[in-house]
């Protein structure tokens, strides 16, 4: 297939404003940006090929042991490296969601079934997912909240779904990388199951939260060591670059910096949330950084407001969806107004 165009792409045209990538509202932590200019003199080594101090950093943050950890050059190489050394030849995985797993699968030639969320249910994930779950696939991908859709999928379904993997001897693994925008994250992640269930893995990024996207960090959380190892086979040397170490580290020391953006997200969610359903949207609730909405009177948005100097990410490159769904960032409240000033100008025009 080809390369599925995402948000973020500022290089193709010029934008004011851009709503079109999930990135933390107030962007790079200062304490990150300290660290780097700080390094600077490091930047001309190699990288540590074993990222020992951000691999001691995160197993603290994350209270797991060092060697359930494997870092990549953000989630998308993990992504693929985890298909990679897997292989599969069957896979499940949702119907609209990140498109990365499905290049990465058909990557290896793997035969991909959908599971289809449905705009009846508001898009959420259903028990109805557990019948598909059966011995002939070899994994299960699922993104917890999902991307575009921002809903996340209840713990306890969630449970049931890696019960069933593990019944059938199916890999799961659960894209989290939105988990941290949540107003409860602790009681949505699948984490404290990554001991009892080796065929479970767990995906996550520095890259929304802490605005990191330019420097490429995400890592994976596996107890299965075997299957870490056929990931490691799979990476080139110095994967890893010597900020990307340096900037994940003082990130996760700066404890203040997720609180406030936790803060800032659940209320401007809240006023775009009301302020698109005020103007004709229909809003489908979204509990992460960004608001997934349908406008049936406007087709264009995207072009319209690209003329306003303003990106959004039109979603009807999503299997399943159509040129009427939309997604939008949650930014700082007078970004926010700027969004909602440049919908109602535009469906005004019409």
């Amino acid at each position: 297939m080809d390369r599925t165009a995402h948000g973020g792409d500022l290089y193709g045209r010029r934008a004011a404003l851009d709503f079109s990538s999930n990135i933390s509202p107030l962007g790079l932590p200062e304490t990150v940006g300290h660290a780097l200019v700080a390094s600077m003199e490091a930047w001309d080594n190699y990288p540590d090929p074993f990222c020992r101090d951000l691999t001691a950093a995160l197993a603290q943050h994350e209270a797991v042991p060092k060697d359930w950890i494997h870092f990549g050059n953000g989630a998308a190489d993990l992504i693929f490296r985890f298909v990679q050394a897997l292989r599969p030849r069957r896979a499940l995985t949702l119907a609209p969601t990140f498109s990365e797993y499905e290049r990465a699968l058909a990557a290896v030639g793997c035969s991909i079934s959908y599971h289809t969320l449905y705009e009846k249910d508001a898009f959420r994930l259903t028990e109805t997912i557990i019948k598909k779950i059966n011995p002939a696939l070899d994994v299960v991908i699922l993104c917890n909240p999902n991307n575009p859709t921002g809903q996340p999928a209840d713990q306890a379904l969630l449970l049931r779904i890696l019960k069933r993997c593990e019944a059938c001897r199916v890999v799961l693994l659960i894209d989290e990388c939105f988990i941290s925008f949540l107003d409860d994250p602790n009681t949505q992640t699948m984490k404290e199951f990554l001991a009892a269930y080796p065929n479970l893995a767990i995906l996550r990024a520095f890259t929304k939260l802490y605005a990191l996207a330019g420097l490429r960090l995400g890592y994976l959380l596996c107890a299965d060591g075997e299957r870490l190892h056929a990931m490691s086979i799979c990476e080139p040397p110095w994967n890893i670059s010597v900020p990307a170490q340096i900037a994940g580290v003082a990130a996760l020391a700066d404890e203040g910096y997720v609180a406030r953006v936790r803060q800032i997200v659940r209320q401007e969610r809240g006023y775009l949330t009301q302020a698109l359903d005020g103007i004709g949207a229909v809003v489908f609730g979204s509990r992460a950084n960004y608001i997934f909405f349908k406008l049936n009177a406007c087709r264009d948005l995207e072009q319209r407001l690209a003329e306003r100097g303003i990106m959004i990410r039109p979603c009807g490159n999503y299997r399943g969806l159509d040129n009427r769904f939309y997604r939008a960032a949650v930014k700082m409240h007078n970004e926010n107004e700027q969004l909602i000033a440049a919908i109602g100008a535009v469906l005004g025009e019409m």
